[in-house]
């Protein structure tokens, strides 16, 4: 099958991202339905829902396999399920309404109260004076109420009396402002169990109890035993799992008894977890439920399907993928022969046969690309089961594309000549109605001007360092104007024109460098403020509401002189004056200003499907615009684009996929409205 495998993708150790999925467990669990035999496709859905949406339908995947806990909001885990549900595809794991009630630890306690199932007294508050002080059993703990992985969790967490409890409450609200869940403290073993439907076992998928066992040096002088966020993020090495848990054998059944109960009436689909705290007495509380248990390799759900004789990973997860097909009456045959319906992709470029050196006068076919990375894009478009067709972008494309019988075009053709060359191949296609990926004709002529870019920039709030065009190199300088500036063709790419002499002091060398640019790339030269500050470079994936990547860096070395630019010389080969950081190393409020920013410029370009946009700080720190490249480069392990993206985990096939998925959506529009509009010819024509 062809399986599209959603996750979130932990990039740090913030508690915000407690719950996402590591590298290393998104690349076990895609190892393992691989080795089932499925075609496993990443999709990542931190980025932009509508760009999660046109990748998915791109994909048409027979299943989606989900491990998707979404982002903000107290209906996160509820929305990836909402969402297969509306584009009509089968998913494993539980629907959005069942994700919605199990994150809400309150509503799903009040609904397992009334399975005769115990619970915890407990109440669920948004502010102090909701509190209902008659029905505290002290001592209670502190939960936030729409919160997994033990997060706001804490040692302090427990209050035992009521002076205590509203001082930690102000604390705990501020941060948690979605509600607090005061619970009655229960005293005893922190118990799991698993639900796996597809393993076929007496308790119809329930699996044995877990126990969660703390390290005699973590419990020692501790009043109270908790499973706190610190112990379950940093020190994991101080907790250990017991299969099956050391209990009576009469608490084992009434655990498996009540689970049974909990996972039936509730309609718990595929795969889900229960949590109970049994008492030294062997009283029994059901504490909460997750329909989105963890699948980390190493995990409980794994340890108690190994007694039922799964005892790999694979095992697992087949029994879950199992359990989902049979659902939703997948039928594997008939969906791979609705998955081998290949669209003709045509793949147009422009081929680099003068192999740029550090003369500039080389530079010729500086941004067109090497036949590796056509090599390597081809390949990628290939892997998703589509047909590519060579269109190189010469002056014979016009007559190609009439006879090529493409559903749609893989675009990065530069253009052969001219200020708007980038434009021809997106013209073209345009006037012969064959939807591409990348931005239009009007955006790449836009951009390429740097000048024009950074008018409509400025127009728009974004500031840029001051600048001024020269098309003769004679125009008198403004009396505010500045030295140093840099001095650059104002309609290249790769760095073309800049070297060691585009930084400059004066008056006669702005005029000679200025002068030598208009002889040797006949277009006008851009003079611009230099600014002293760090340089950085976006990664924007999307089309109105893009992905932002995590800004990279480029840190010039003390070899790269006292005034370093990044230039053409940089981006021939391994170079001593720079080195990347990606992602960059900064706080959060740049991170933010550089993403904000990006976003903004990406939407005022009116850009699409991809763009990297550079910015540079001045002497104050600000973020300024630079320019915008929505033809960045794409050689693998090399361009700045596929550094930032490998930054994420995001492999080179995947960023090609995440490239053409919205352009296969437009496709996919463009066919429906065709089709709906033949509908009606027709019909027309019968009445």
């Amino acid at each position: 099958m062809k399986i599209a495998f959603t996750y979130n993708l932990k990039t740090d150790n913030s508690e915000d991202q407690a719950e996402f999925d590591t590298k290393q467990t998104v690349d076990a669990l895609s190892e393992a339905m691989s080795n089932l035999g499925h075609q496993v496709e990443h999709v990542e859905v931190s980025g932009p829902p509508s760009q999660v949406m046109a990748k998915l339908e791109s994909l048409n995947p027979d299943l989606v396999f989900n491990t998707a806990e979404g982002k903000y909001g107290r209906y996160r885990e509820a929305f990836y399920p909402g969402l297969f549900e509306q584009l009509g595809l089968p998913f494993t794991g539980s629907d959005a309404y069942l994700c919605n009630l199990t994150l809400d630890k309150d509503l799903t306690k009040k609904v397992v109260a009334e399975l005769g199932v115990p619970v915890p007294t407990s109440q669920q508050v948004t502010r102090i004076g909701q509190l209902n002080e008659k029905n505290i059993r002290f001592p209670v703990i502190l939960k936030p109420n729409f919160e997994g992985s033990s997060k706001g969790i804490t040692q302090e967490s427990i209050a035992e009396n009521l002076d205590e409890l509203k001082e930690k409450l102000k604390v705990t609200l501020k941060k948690y402002p979605a509600g607090i869940l005061v619970e009655e403290f229960v005293v005893g073993k922190d118990i799991t169990i698993g639900f796996v439907n597809g393993i076929n076992n007496d308790n119809k998928g329930v699996l044995v109890p877990t126990e969660y066992h703390f390290a005699a040096e973590y419990s020692a002088g501790k009043k109270y035993q908790i499973y706190d966020y610190h112990l379950k993020n940093s020190e994991a090495d101080k907790v250990s799992l017991r299969t099956p848990a050391e209990l009576d054998p009469k608490t084992t059944q009434e655990l498996i008894k009540y689970a049974q109960k909990i996972f039936t009436q509730l309609d718990i689909k595929d795969i889900g977890r229960v949590d109970f705290r049994v008492t030294p007495d062997n009283r029994i509380y059901f504490i909460e439920i997750n329909a989105l248990p963890s699948l980390e390799p190493g995990a409980g759900i794994y340890q108690a399907a190994a007694l039922f004789g799964h005892t790999k990973i694979e095992d697992v997860l087949d029994a879950i993928i199992n359990s989902a097909s049979k659902r939703f009456n997948i039928r594997p045959q008939k969906s791979l022969k609705k998955n081998l319906k290949k669209l003709r992709i045509g793949f147009s470029y422009n081929e680099k046969r003068i192999i740029p050196q550090s003369n500039p006068l080389t530079d010729i076919e500086a941004e067109y690309d090497a036949p590796k990375t056509l090599d390597a894009i081809r390949s990628a478009i290939a892997s998703y089961g589509h047909e590519v067709v060579d269109l190189e972008a010469t002056p014979e494309l016009p007559a190609k594309l009439i006879s090529a019988n493409i559903d749609l075009v893989f675009n990065i053709a530069e253009g052969i000549k001219g200020r708007y060359r980038e434009s021809q191949v997106p013209a073209l296609l345009d006037l012969m109605g064959i939807e591409y990926t990348g931005s239009d004709a009007s955006t790449m002529a836009l951009t390429l001007d740097k000048g024009l870019a950074k008018r409509i920039v400025r127009e728009a709030g974004v500031k840029t360092p001051n600048f001024l065009l020269f098309i003769t190199g004679k125009e008198p300088l403004p009396k505010d104007f500045k030295f140093p500036v840099v001095i650059k063709p104002v309609a290249e790419g790769s760095s073309k024109g800049l070297n060691d002499k585009s930084v400059v002091h004066n008056e006669k060398d702005l005029r000679e460098e200025a002068s030598a640019i208009i002889a040797r790339y006949k277009q006008g030269a851009l003079a611009e403020e230099y600014l002293p500050g760090r340089e950085f470079t976006v990664a924007v994936i999307g089309e109105k509401r893009p992905q932002i990547l995590p800004p990279m860096e480029i840190v010039f070395t003390p070899e790269a002189g006292n005034f370093p630019i990044y230039s053409y010389h940089h981006k021939l080969d391994v170079n001593s004056e720079v080195k990347y950081d990606v992602p960059a190393k900064i706080d959060e409020k740049l991170r933010n200003q550089l993403e904000q920013n990006a976003r903004k410029v990406f939407n005022i370009l009116d850009c699409r499907d991809i763009a990297r946009i550079d910015f540079r700080l001045d002497a104050e720190g600000n973020v300024n615009f630079v320019e915008c490249n929505p033809l960045p480069g794409l050689t693998p392990g090399w361009s700045d684009l596929c550094l930032i993206a490998e930054s994420t985990g995001m492999t080179y096939r995947e960023l090609i996929g995440e490239i053409i998925a919205p352009a296969i959506r437009r496709y996919k529009q463009k066919m429906k409205t065709l089709l709906h509009k033949d509908k009606n010819d027709a019909q027309q024509s019968v009445e």
